[in-house]
């Protein structure tokens, strides 16, 4: 079963994660033969869900933490409901497409497929994707985001984060593959905003529990001092695609 790694920050992850560009959601649309109904599992505060219901008649978004759903964009279209991604109440044969964004890494990849195949269609799509660690065009920002994420709270990731640093290459996705590409998430924050997203980190939260203080502290004066003023910044995180169809 998925891990639930976001409860205690489902606030801050509704206000600081970043949302997904509108060429993945068409890319992956331009492949779904009917569009009657999809499924958003490990939804969280239902940015995929409330982007796939511009395409579909009807979303079904599931999510482990009730915190988090709470937190979710109301939609006509969308039904939220509790449910792990490896076992939901849905009935045989009903999705044209599943898709999971940035939380495929946590599931029980082996009992997910078996969900797949039970409740996908003939012939669905299933889309996964994830981003990785955020960059800017100032190299010494870059820098001291680089070193925080790997030696400050680096031995904090659960074990699962290596596949996000491998852009998903060594997850399984036993689908009929179709052909992917890459996309950029483009973000203009301010200093408070990149501060509230590494505060979203789960990694960050292990250090709190372990260390009883908060690492992004120390961070926030480091990135003030190369970046005292109060214009934006523009930072972009690189994302990856896997795509493909139920067997």
């Amino acid at each position: 079963m998925a891990k639930d790694l976001f409860s205690n920050q489902a606030s801050l992850y509704a206000q600081y994660r970043p949302g997904y560009p509108p060429e993945l959601y068409e890319y992956i649309v331009q492949h779904v033969d009917e569009k009657h109904l999809a499924w958003d599992c490990a939804t969280g505060n239902g940015q995929a869900a409330v982007e796939l219901a511009r395409y579909f008649e009807q979303v079904m978004a599931t999510d482990i933490s009730e915190k988090q759903i709470q937190q979710a964009q109301q939609n006509e279209k969308i039904i939220y409901s509790l449910s792990s991604a490896e076992r939901t109440p849905f009935a045989d044969n009903s999705f044209d497409c599943i898709t999971v964004a940035q939380a495929y890494h946590w599931f029980n990849f082996e009992a997910f497929e078996k969900e797949v195949k039970r409740v996908a269609k003939p012939g669905a799509v299933i889309a996964v994707w994830g981003y990785s660690l955020l960059m800017s065009a100032d190299e010494k920002l870059n820098s001291l985001i680089k070193t925080f994420y790997r030696e400050k709270v680096g031995a904090y990731w659960d074990k699962e984060r290596s596949y996000i640093d491998d852009h998903y290459t060594t997850v399984p996705f036993p689908y009929e593959p179709l052909p992917s590409t890459t996309f950029n998430i483009q973000v203009q924050w301010t200093r408070q905003q990149l501060i509230g997203y590494f505060n979203t980190w789960s990694s960050v939260q292990h250090f709190i529990k372990a260390n009883q203080y908060n690492p992004v502290t120390e961070l926030a004066s480091m990135i003030e001092e190369l970046w005292p003023g109060q214009e934006p910044g523009y930072f972009y995180f690189p994302l990856f695609l896997k795509l493909g169809r139920a067997k």
